[in-house]
């Protein structure tokens, strides 16, 4: 890594220095300027010139040791500010020297992509006054030393004991265990009781012993593999996480550090959103986020700029992240150097958000610690970002069967040739105790059982990990109560007519149980009455105050364009003092990094139904690594619950390929052992159950829903009775109500969502009084014993019939086939009607999509 700018001349002796000697003849005033230059051009570019690279790969000016008390200036003003008098030839020499042990020592301070200039001033201040401090009292400095030999050893121990097990060694960058402790002890005295963490593989164990307390002895069984551990755990051992309470002068600190499987940067949202849902149930106060990154990845992967932008909007702000990268100074596996000569670094993202970056060499562990205590001031400060470059090496290959010569080799002689940082820091300091003696101290601390164990394998939640089942029954006299607060306008609010005509419609659905609820009705008044009950809503994703169908109508905007019109009206944080909380949040335009957000917050919070909305089911395709990495596993793999709750339109309209999918068949793929629920609704009543069945549930699992779009919205024939919300329950499988005498029934269709409607009138229109549709509305966990009892109805059945909208690899065929075959009357044949192969799986013409489903129909209805 280059450090080296060919700008950084404005540094150099000539002509910066020169210049200020040679003003003599210039003006106090103009002298006084041309001191300031000096100084801010050290200020702006120092960190160019900075000694950072452990291994001086790119020479760099050496920094001498020079004491804090400039000659012929007053140390205790600013800089050059206060003396306007230009001071002689050496003492420029010496201010020089001593903004380069400021700017340019083992900490460099790059402020470029801070756009305030008042906050550009405060932390080159607070750099200054940390340089320019004593350095810590021996006894401190010796603790230090004791942290990074314990770093140390726990990497020769478990090399010592597993050659070959794959770990993904600290070694090079042992400064990150005090590093975070230090940020952890800083964040106390801040009154921070809660630490979400963070981390790639890299270092993950050493700092599961080091920083979190985890029994070495048990992450050393997990690298067995004969190990009964090893046997039993459903994770690598480098992608676990879990719970400490960390004890620090100014208080306990809880510490969460997420599993994170091989996709890196993922759990960055994921940690995000915990850190969210902790400030929501705590008011906002004592929890920081810290993301350790590596710095190909920081660089390169996506969902770092998503997250980036997103976490400093509404909804998802968490008042500053500390971000530290681990930075080889290679990347991933081959040389990929980040080059600072042509003004590129791997913290560049990072300007997008205003971040500072404070870049430390990781083998000067006294910077890093100050590195640590600046970070931490700077986000507590302004509650924002901040990142620390921790710029080491990598003594080992990327794990450890790998030999890092093959493909860096005038570099890894350089590494072998080097100290590590304990035989530096050890020396620097000036400590008597041989390393050698120090190190057998720390290998027999290490092996020595903990006397308590303070690990847990799941964040503390509020409340426990479950739901408390609380409701009150619901009455017409109930829901009337609630559709009048929903429908309640406040002063000055004018309403746009469709918003009037849809309030208008609402108290018309609430007359008697007879009259008919819509989805936008019953979608709010589920919502309206679990807030009522105390519970609380989150919905997140693109246009879902809206609804991308215009269908959910959450947040009313007053019409007109005066001045003084009230801000938008959110009906649903409006229905009593008592209610629980709604929030109603328009995402950026991402996927990936939303849901991750919100199954890291469905993992944190109890006291929330957390929900995302895609656009379209199709845009899902986006966030398959949140999907199947932790949504669909993190239960089974880490003892993590989630209760997220997932609404992907779905549907074949004719619209194309990229608004009718949301996938199915991937779901259905990753259903096992009971790890989550795909549903497919095909009436407002069921909308209205499964929404409040799922905030109610004890036992939390994701929640997938194949959810409706604009025809099915449309289709009166979906739209319950009020009657139905009032006394009904979200059924798997929903009876013929419209079929002849059961005797006469000869075949019945199986489907799902709105293709029974389609279905029904051709059915009815044919006068056809054989055939029985049934629905069934939860494809996973299938409800076998549900429809068995539904077709047990039909004493005369002779065919079963799977019929779907989509291609028999894109829909559930093949995953309910066996389910519906073993629930089938013996000699019952049983078949599919499916749509016809197609690599995009839709019709993006309407004609053919009306032609294609004719033809589903008739297949469905057809007599053998």
């Amino acid at each position: 890594m280059s450090h080296v700018s060919s700008e950084s001349i404005v540094l150099s002796r000539s002509p910066a220095s020169a210049d200020i000697e040679q003003a003599g003849d210039l003006s106090p005033v103009a002298r006084t300027l041309q001191v300031r230059r000096f100084i801010d051009a050290f200020r702006q570019h120092g960190h160019r010139q900075a000694s950072l690279d452990p291994l001086r790969l790119t020479p760099v000016p050496e920094v001498p040791e020079l004491d804090p008390v400039f000659h012929g200036l007053d140390p205790a003003q600013p800089i050059g500010a206060e003396n306007p008098l230009l001071p002689p030839s050496a003492a420029v020499h010496e201010l020089e020297r001593q903004l380069r042990r400021i700017y340019c020592g083992a900490i460099g301070l790059d402020l470029t992509g801070i756009r305030d200039p008042q906050r550009r001033a405060r932390l080159s201040a607070m750099l200054k006054s940390e340089q320019l401090a004593p350095l810590p009292a021996r006894e401190q400095r010796r603790a230090l030393l004791r942290r990074l030999i314990a770093a140390e050893m726990w990497e020769r121990h478990v090399a010592a004991v597993f050659e070959h097990a794959k770990r993904f060694s600290l070694e090079g960058c042992e400064s990150l265990v005090p590093l975070l402790e230090a940020i952890v002890d800083h964040a106390a005295a801040q009154g921070v009781q809660q630490v979400f963490a963070g981390m790639p593989h890299r270092g993950r164990l050493n700092v599961l012993v080091n920083v979190m307390g985890f029994d070495p002895a048990k992450l050393v069984d997990c690298l067995d593999p004969d190990s009964d551990v090893a046997a039993m755990q459903r994770d690598l051992p480098y992608h676990l996480g879990g719970s400490t309470v960390r004890r620090t002068l100014d208080g306990d600190v809880a510490m969460f550090l997420a599993h994170n499987p091989s996709h890196l940067q993922s759990v960055y949202p994921v940690v995000s959103g915990m850190a969210r849902a902790y400030r929501d149930e705590h008011r906002g106060f004592g929890c920081l986020p810290v993301v350790v990154h590596g710095d190909a990845a920081f660089a390169g992967q996506g969902i770092v700029m998503e997250t980036l932008n997103m976490t400093r909007k509404d909804g998802y702000a968490l008042g500053g992240t500390v971000h530290v990268i681990v930075n080889n100074q290679i990347g991933f596996t081959t040389l990929n150097r980040m080059d600072a000569e042509g003004h590129s670094y791997c913290t560049d993202v990072a300007r997008m958000i205003d971040a500072p970056v404070i870049r430390v060499n990781a083998d000067r562990p006294d910077e890093v610690l100050r590195a640590a205590k600046l970070a931490l001031q700077y986000r507590m400060e302004h509650e924002a970002d901040v990142v620390i470059d921790l710029i080491g090496y990598r003594r080992l290959g990327h794990s450890e069967h790998d030999i890092p010569a093959l493909t860096q080799p005038s570099q890894q002689a350089s590494i072998s040739a080097h100290q590590t940082v304990t035989e530096l820091y050890h020396a620097a300091i000036g400590e008597e105790t041989p390393l050698d003696v120090l190190r057998a101290d720390a290998l027999r601390d290490l092996l020595t059982p903990p006397t308590q164990t303070l690990s847990r394998q799941r964040p503390e939640r509020e409340n426990g990990t479950k739901r408390t089942k609380r409701t009150r029954p619901l009455s017409l006299a109930r829901v009337q109560s609630l559709t009048a607060a929903l429908t309640r306008t406040p002063p000055g609010l004018r309403l746009h007519d469709f918003v009037r005509d849809i309030t208008a419609k609402w108290h018309k659905s609430v007359e008697a149980e007879t009259a008919t609820a819509d989805w936008c009705f019953a979608e709010n008044l589920a919502y309206a009455s679990l807030l009522d009950d105390g519970h609380s809503v989150r919905i997140s994703g693109m246009d879902v105050g809206r609804g991308t169908f215009m269908h959910r109508h959450a947040v009313w905007h007053s019409q007109g364009a005066t001045s003084d019109a009230p801000e938008p009206h959110v009906p649903l944080q409006n229905l009593g003092v008592h209610q629980g909380e709604f929030d109603i949040i328009n995402s950026p335009l991402t996927e990936e990094a939303v849901l991750g957000f919100e199954y890291g917050y469905s993992v944190q919070s109890t006291s929330h139904l957390a929900i995302w909305e895609a656009q379209f089911g199709d845009f899902v395709n986006g966030a398959q690594v949140i999907i199947d990495q932790y949504i669909a596993a993190g239960e089974y793999k880490w003892g993590q619950p989630s209760g997220l709750t997932m609404l992907l339109p779905h549907g074949h309209e004719g619209v194309g390929p990229e608004h009718s999918s949301a996938y199915l068949s991937r779901f259905l793929q990753l259903c096992a052992g009971g790890n989550m629920k795909v549903v497919m609704p095909s009436t407002s009543s069921q909308w209205f159950h499964m929404l409040r069945e799922q905030a109610l549930s004890v036992e939390p699992k994701p929640l997938v829903v194949m959810s409706p779009k604009g025809q099915l919205h449309g289709n009166v024939r979906s739209h319950s009775p009020v009657g139905e919300l009032i006394g009904g329950a979200f059924a798997p499988v929903l009876q013929d109500s419209g079929a002849a005498s059961p005797e006469d029934v000869t075949r019945v269709v199986l489907c799902s969502g709105k293709f029974f409607y389609d279905l029904q009138a051709a059915r009815d229109a044919s006068g056809d009084t054989q055939t029985a549709l049934v629905r069934i509305e939860q494809l996973y966990p299938f409800p076998a014993s549900e429809l068995a009892l539904a077709l047990a109805a039909y004493p005369n059945l002779a065919e079963a019939v799977w019929a779907q909208e989509e291609e028999r690899k894109h829909g559930a065929w093949h995953f309910v086939r066996d389910d519906i075959e073993g629930a089938v009357p013996a000699n019952c044949r049983v078949f599919d009607v499916c749509r016809r192969e197609s690599p995009s799986g839709a019709d993006s013409s309407i004609r053919a999509h009306r032609v294609e489903q004719q033809r589903l129909v008739v297949a469905a209805l057809a007599r053998a």
